[in-house]
């Protein structure tokens, strides 16, 4: 069964959705801080159940898919028919939303990995020596904000995908024209050829 452009903006649109979500729970999930416990010479942090690591990895995997599919979609020969590349590029509002739409989803898997690993490190790095530490967690507002980014990503590769659309039916447009103005010039090259005789 071929895959449609319609079906390739869905798949491109679900997964961004699901990329949002999981970065906004992992969001409002995440503690403001730990409890620290006096040991000697130590303090350990003891955090509440924190699932945003896990949902923070959930959503970088739901971008890094969104993002897969975005790219696949702008080349993918649908109907079985390939356009070249140049053809795509040579479109000015297409090479600049191709661009925007690598850029947005770089920044947003940036902003979603730096406090999800940041997290993590916490959670796992829980002992210290320093005995005025106050049990930090992961900076507030990066994954909110890396899930809407996210968000943006995707909607930059639907407009993105919309216009290789119209650059790709401009392109067979342009070889149709060529193809029946062939016959034409042949026909007219014989009556030269031949003084006037077909």
């Amino acid at each position: 069964m071929a895959v449609t452009i319609k079906q390739m903006a869905l798949l491109v649109s679900f997964l961004g959705i699901l990329s949002f979500i999981f970065g906004v729970i992992a969001e409002n999930k995440k503690p403001a801080a730990g409890t620290p416990i006096s040991g000697k010479d130590v303090v350990i942090c003891k955090y509440p159940s924190d699932p945003t690591v896990v949902l923070g990895y959930l959503s970088v995997v739901f971008l890094a898919l969104s993002g897969l599919a975005g790219y696949i979609s702008l080349f993918y020969p649908y109907k079985g028919k390939s356009v070249p590349q140049s053809v795509l590029f040579r479109s000015t509002s297409f090479f600049v939303f191709f661009n925007i739409a690598l850029f947005t989803c770089g920044l947003a898997a940036t902003l979603l990995l730096w406090p999800t690993i940041t997290e993590q490190l916490h959670l796992t790095r829980n002992v210290h020596h320093n005995l005025t530490t106050e049990c930090p967690t992961a900076k507030t507002g990066l994954l909110g904000g890396g899930a809407f980014v996210s968000l943006d990503s995707a909607l930059f590769w639907l407009v993105a995908l919309m216009l290789a659309n119209n650059a790709r039916e401009d392109h067979f447009d342009e070889v149709e024209k060529d193809s029946k103005a062939e016959p034409g010039q042949v026909l007219s090259a014989e009556y030269h050829v031949k003084g006037g005789a077909v």
